[in-house]
């Protein structure tokens, strides 16, 4: 079967599994709230980052996109529907990677939506404080945050796909990214800049220390996604629908 009927079936399924739309609607909306809040209480503060402040909404909104594309991947492991999408489309390279456009397209667009409007609404309640930041530097974090939450949605497919669940998923990831992540990056200092979440997040900051900057950070979650795509890819091959 050609690529494009099969990204038409899979972005079918996209739009009529109800979670999916509503996964990135709370991506958005939880994303805009917290960055407009942080952009209120942060505006007294003279030692703050005004970008990552303004964008700061993306920490508890990438939840959202790893459920996402989580659950995009998990819902194939329901009542036999990747029996019928195999059947459909029985090269299974073929089939994942149109299962992983399919999640990258929406959760890019959404994605860039989501940091353009926290962006705004966390600029009018940082009002003077957010004035030295340059255009670059605002189109860099709005840009960045699109591809960071594509890419965590990605990565969030591709440890579905291994583990075939998305419950198993998002109790792995989850709490990796809201504690685990900040544990770990006490303990052991710079290595915490190559998490996938805490590289990412870089291109967020108007000002960074460390190994790595804005795009290289953004580099470094791009193998992590690769990585885990890959992985999953295997296990769809190597594993019985």
């Amino acid at each position: 079967m050609e690529l494009t009927p099969v990204l038409r079936s899979e972005w079918l399924k996209i739009r009529t599994l109800r979670s999916l739309p509503g996964a990135l609607l709370a991506l958005f909306a939880a994303t805009v709230a917290f960055s407009a809040l942080a952009g209120v209480s942060e505006a007294s503060d003279p030692g703050f980052d005004p970008l990552f402040a303004s964008l700061s909404g993306v920490i508890p909104g990438q939840i959202a996109a790893v459920s996402f594309g989580a659950m995009a991947v998990s819902s194939e492991f329901h009542q036999g529907a990747l029996r019928l999408s195999l059947a459909a489309v029985p090269c299974r390279g073929r089939w994942f990677a149109a299962k992983a456009a399919v999640i990258a397209a929406p959760a890019l667009l959404v994605g860039l939506v989501t940091a353009l409007a926290a962006l705004l609404a966390a600029r009018a309640g940082l009002g003077r404080a957010a004035g030295g930041l340059s255009t670059g530097e605002q189109v860099r974090g709005v840009v960045g945050c699109g591809l960071y939450l594509m890419l965590m949605a990605l990565f969030a497919a591709g440890i579905a796909a291994l583990l075939r669940s998305g419950v198993a998923t998002l109790s792995l990831l989850v709490p990796f990214i809201l504690v685990v992540s900040f544990v770990i990056g006490d303990a052991t200092g710079t290595l915490a800049d190559f998490l996938p979440d805490k590289a990412g997040q870089l291109v967020l900051r108007e000002t960074y220390d460390g190994t790595l900057g804005p795009w290289s950070g953004l580099a470094v979650t791009a193998l992590w996604t690769a990585a885990a795509l890959l992985a999953g890819a295997w296990r769809l091959r190597r594993r019985d629908a």
